[in-house]
């Protein structure tokens, strides 16, 4: 298995779904069916954007919420588009569940499917012990097909993945990575320092957006920011300035990505990042905005907020 290192700005991408508007009482609910045309869409917005990967069935992309078998179309979908645009990138696909019989069945199914990699965050509802986290990797990697991923995500899965476990994952050749979604910067710069004494070939990318410039300056090769899927050009230009080291151009960007995150702090509920970000997607005419069950969509005063941000950011962006 290979796997080039990657660098750059791989968007989280969102999982595009056919609305039902009617979801108040049980005769009414139905399973959540994949926008098919709404994902080749936003595919195809986000790599002219220039970014450098796509990341399917994340966060984001509310993978635990969606079934197995919509899992595996949002697969097959996604690595079919890339293929079939004018610019070919890297398809990490996320592959994290309870169960590790699902969580390897998927990562074959990409590997069917053309994916590039996946994307493994320790197994959630009840918290693995270090111990017992590596032994489960070095099992489940030992059989998936494709080069994988650690995803670190404490804030979802309970479990951090630690320093020491991570060191010892380095070891195996087909673990080429970590996505860290924990926020912390002390803790990831103990990722690069990992990095640079084991596995110089790893990436290792931040999650929360606005800690993508500081993670560039720890050594870090990027970021897998959500709001990539709306302005996709914006955080590639944050990303290159912060390689560049050029300040103002950093400063100026930086700004403008605390100006689009301002639509995180809409609403009350954790799913307020994934609704935000389909609202905007949404206004931009790109892909609807209807959430895996159990979740709502915005209402029209939230989603009026998202506007506004929207159309003061395009002024910014015009000037």
């Amino acid at each position: 298995m290979t796997f080039p290192r990657l660098r750059g700005l791989v968007p989280p991408l969102v999982t595009p779904l056919r609305s039902s508007e009617a979801r108040t009482s049980a005769a009414s609910a139905g399973p959540d069916e994949l926008d098919r045309d709404g994902l080749e869409r936003l595919i195809a917005h986000v790599v002219a954007g220039g970014v450098h990967g796509v990341f399917a069935l994340g966060s984001s992309g509310e993978g635990p919420s969606l079934s197995h078998r919509l899992q595996r179309e949002v697969v097959t979908a996604t690595c079919e588009c890339v293929a079939a645009g004018e610019r070919r990138v890297p398809v990490l696909i996320g592959i994290t569940d309870t169960s590790a019989e699902e969580s390897l069945a998927l990562a074959r199914h990409a590997a069917d499917c053309g994916a590039d990699a996946v994307v493994l965050a320790p197994p959630y509802y009840f918290p693995a012990g270090q111990t017992e986290l590596r032994q489960y990797v070095e099992r489940l990697v030992a059989a998936i097909p494709l080069p994988t991923m650690l995803y670190n995500m404490p804030s979802l899965t309970k479990v951090v993945f630690e320093i020491e476990t991570v060191e010892a994952l380095a070891r195996l050749d087909s673990v080429v990575g970590v996505k860290d979604s924990g926020g912390d910067l002390d803790y990831f710069a103990r990722l690069i320092d990992v990095k640079n004494r084991v596995r110089p070939d790893w990436s290792v990318l931040i999650g929360p957006e606005s800690k993508l410039v500081e993670a560039v300056r720890l050594g870090g090769d990027g970021g897998v920011c959500g709001g990539a899927n709306v302005v996709p050009r914006l955080f590639v230009r944050l990303y290159d300035a912060a390689v560049a080291g050029d300040a103002a151009a950093v400063a100026r960007l930086q700004a403008q990505v605390e100006q689009l995150g301002r639509m995180y702090e809409i609403g009350k509920y954790a799913s307020r990042h994934i609704k935000a970000m389909k609202s905007a997607l949404s206004l931009r005419g790109i892909c609807g905005d209807a959430l895996a069950e159990p979740f709502n969509k915005f209402l029209p005063p939230e989603r009026a907020k998202v506007a506004a941000i929207l159309d003061e950011l395009d002024e910014e962006l015009t000037r």
